[in-house]
């Protein structure tokens, strides 16, 4: 039986009504299906940005952490420094002290005497020579020159051989020097400054470890005293 034009438009709207409805939740499907990508991507990229702030931070504050240790190190060297620099110039203030204070052994004839007859005998034992050459200062050579004979005796004394010993009268020490005495053998080849000055350096050289221990106390934190 044939339809009528009514029944087929009925059956026309009825199946545009269902493809409609077909295509609407379709749409919503594909909607709700976009809405959850973009919001699992929305939040990869958030989390994968909040990481990189975050490791951005932490970089930046291991930096700071490192620079605040280098500058409290560089503190800590500076200070170190000054301690040791105000330590070292009290030192030599010790040593400029007891330079000044070496012409006073002069000033008492007697035991000036005695000084340099054992800075001539510590320097004749190391030369070990027969003729020797004794440089000393202009006013100095009265007293060398009384002196000798005794230095000659105890030497001979002492290593059983004679010495000849004379004063150089052309060539004086410097009238800086302190005191103390010069011994020249072999034609000034070989030398012996046996000054008060000389004696201060060398001595000074091997006290100043206990200098530094009588002056601050033991540093705990050295190991040698050299």
């Amino acid at each position: 039986m044939a339809l009528s034009d009514a029944d087929v438009q009925k059956q026309i709207k009825h199946m545009m009504a269902f493809i409609e409805q077909e295509a609407n939740e379709k749409a919503e499907e594909i909607d709700a299906k976009a809405e959850e990508e973009f919001n699992i991507e929305k939040g990869r990229l958030v989390q994968q940005q909040r990481l990189k702030i975050m490791e951005y931070y932490e970089k930046k504050e291991k930096q700071v952490e490192l620079q605040k240790k280098i500058q409290s190190s560089n503190m800590l060297n500076q200070a170190r420094l000054k301690v040791l620099k105000v330590r070292e110039d009290h030192v030599r203030n010790v040593l400029d002290e007891a330079h000044k204070r070496l012409g006073e052994v002069t000033h008492n004839s007697s035991r000036y005497t005695e000084v340099l007859t054992t800075l001539i005998l510590q320097a004749l034992y190391q030369l070990f020579e027969t003729n020797v050459v004794l440089r000393v200062r202009s006013q100095d050579q009265g007293i060398v020159e009384a002196l000798i004979p005794n230095v000659a005796s105890k030497y001979k004394e002492a290593v059983g051989k004679d010495i000849h010993l004379k004063v150089d009268t052309e060539n004086y020490l410097s009238s800086d020097t302190t005191g103390g005495v010069e011994l020249l053998a072999q034609q000034g080849k070989i030398k012996i400054n046996n000054t008060l000055e000389a004696r201060l350096e060398l001595i000074s050289a091997q006290l100043v470890p206990q200098i530094r221990t009588a002056l601050f106390g033991r540093n705990v934190n050295r190991k040698f005293t050299d």
